[in-house]
């Protein structure tokens, strides 16, 4: 399986300094960061590593989920995956990751609500940015549309 890599070239102090990220395997982007605006309500036109944790885990809860349904009978014809990574200070001194959301709201033929909550489930366990994330708390909320 293969290696993505993404590179971040920093200049200056956390408070004064910044950055910026390249998705370097892709190069798909490159993207400005800064620590005052990581830690702000608003971002201010630069990314964070929540946002790209946020990324890279609903890209890879989708790809999950679609596998879980197939594997449970159905076929998905559309699923519309979100996920919040939320920042915080973390009681043994600096910050840590306090909490991740995913919302999916699915289009699936072949499975009823609860076929598709196991799905959706299983596919939470299963994902590999799920199981790299295991020391935060990941809530699920998944529900099928008509």
């Amino acid at each position: 399986m293969p290696t993505r890599s993404a590179r971040t070239a920093w200049t200056g102090s956390l408070q004064d300094g910044n950055g910026k990220v390249e998705l370097a395997s892709s190069q798909a982007g490159t993207y400005d960061v800064s620590f005052p605006k990581r830690s702000a309500e608003e971002a201010g036109g630069a990314t964070s590593p929540e946002e790209l944790i946020a990324a890279a885990h609903s890209a890879c809860y989708a790809m999950a989920l679609s596998g879980e349904i197939a594997r449970a009978g159905g076929t998905p014809q559309a699923l519309d995956v979100s996920a919040d990574v939320s920042l915080g200070e973390d009681p043994a001194g600096g910050f840590k990751l306090t909490g991740i959301t995913l919302k999916v709201r699915g289009e699936v033929d072949g499975l009823d609500a609860d076929g598709f909550a196991t799905a959706a489930q299983a596919a939470k366990e299963g994902c590999p940015v799920s199981k790299a994330l295991t020391g935060v708390e990941i809530t699920l909320d998944a529900a099928l549309e008509s």
